[in-house]
């Protein structure tokens, strides 16, 4: 297996205990050999109801305070390789603007990031931040709950003209209103090829006798549910009814009951499929990409029934101090040229064209890598989770909690 030089050094993801998707970084062209089937959809997840935004607009006060806060995953943005201080794409947008920011890397989960700044958001008030940039299902619920405003697009020439096609109107947010994709990622299965044969489905990671009590399911509900739903032939993103949702959760009892599973995890799976402890498990492809420097046996594997798709998007929550500066940095990071740089490190799905051709530039092996800049082929076997109700998502994480012990 051949692949482009990592853009940063690999321990570094695999040192850092972040409890988040840490995925797509230095794969090459080659590394993922996608099946054929499944169906295209747009990523996002469907919206639940209408929030009211009324008084959503705080006092904007961009154009006497040149500033800005960013809440963001950890590693997730380009950083000189001499100066792990320096965020090159950063540094060029307060040249350019003028725009002092003050950068944040306070997400390393969505349900606890929420459970953070509700509070204020439920209240009305500022949360200390312009831009946030939560996974598409919390979009969904913060735009259901009207949490967030409107992008002033007379700010962001860039924005959505740049925005690939693809993601261009989720269901949570069809024209794009609130939300501006970041970066996107994939959720399939890994096995380790020294211990066990391939593994290509979810019946047979949950069911085969030589991976028993040595198999691992992510703690994230929409990626391990959605692969087993995927399977049992129902569409995550579709109008699927409780009885299915149910039919997927009785699966993943049964390999809980049987001693199949060993745990539900976040990115800790890594260490146990490493030590080879861990056989076969849910997971997210870049974490297996980065293992395989140190073990070529650890293999990523899209399930035949599809990938589970998500994206993580910039919006701008109520009573934010700095509305416009926020718009600018949107705009910011949809010129191509910007959102080559920031890939070429991050090695995530890209969301802007002509990101590709910049990328030449750049890297050109990077910019053949279908894994940041994926076709319609790719594309086609990759699902989403739809938005959930409010009613649906207190009962659907009630159930899985059950199963999972959360």
């Amino acid at each position: 297996m051949t692949r482009p030089p990592l853009s940063r050094p690999a321990r570094q993801v695999l040192d850092a205990a972040l409890g988040r998707r840490r995925f797509l970084q230095g794969v090459g062209a080659g590394s993922l050999a996608l099946a054929a089937g499944g169906a295209l959809t747009a990523c996002g997840t469907e919206p639940t109801g209408t929030g009211d935004a009324s008084g959503a607009a705080g006092g904007d006060a961009s154009d006497t305070d040149m500033a800005l806060v960013v809440s963001n995953w950890q590693l997730y943005i380009d950083t000189d390789e001499e100066d792990e201080n320096l965020r090159p794409t950063l540094a060029s947008f307060e040249e350019e603007t003028g725009i002092s920011v003050e950068y944040i890397e306070d997400i390393s989960d969505n349900e606890s990031f929420y459970a953070k700044i509700s509070p204020q958001l439920r209240a009305g008030q500022d949360i200390g931040r312009d831009l946030i940039i939560p996974t598409d299902w919390l979009v969904a619920r913060l735009i259901r709950q009207g949490y967030v405003q409107t992008i002033d697009t007379a700010n962001t020439p860039n924005f959505p003209a740049n925005l690939i096609e693809s993601l261009q109107s989720p269901a949570f947010d069809p024209s794009r209103e609130y939300s501006a994709p970041w970066q996107s990622g994939l959720t399939g299965i890994a096995y380790n090829a020294g211990l066990v044969p391939e593994v290509r489905t979810m019946t047979e990671l949950l069911t085969r006798e030589d991976l028993k009590g040595k198999v691992t399911c992510l703690l994230e509900m929409r990626d391990t549910v959605g692969l087993i739903m995927l399977e049992q032939g129902v569409d995550p993103a579709g109008d699927f009814t409780d009885d299915e949702f149910e039919a997927a959760i009785e699966v993943l009892q049964q390999a809980v009951d049987s001693g199949q599973i060993r745990q539900f995890t976040g990115n800790e799976y890594s260490d146990g499929l490493a030590a080879g402890n861990i056989a076969a498990c849910v997971a997210w492809s870049g974490d297996i990409i980065q293992l395989q420097l140190d073990n070529p046996d650890l293999t990523f594997v899209p399930p035949e029934a599809g990938l589970m798709l998500w994206s993580d998007n910039m919006v701008i929550p109520n009573q934010a101090r700095h509305k416009r500066n926020a718009e600018l940095w949107i705009d910011h990071y949809y010129d191509p040229a910007v959102a080559a740089e920031l890939a070429a490190w991050v090695n995530y799905i890209c969301p802007v064209a002509g990101a590709q051709e910049a990328m030449v530039d750049i890297d050109p092996e990077l910019a053949e890598n279908e894994l940041i800049f994926p076709t319609d082929a790719t594309l086609s076997q990759t699902h989403v989770f739809r938005g959930l109700t409010e009613e649906e998502e207190i009962r659907y994480t009630e159930l899985f909690n059950q199963v999972t012990g959360g």
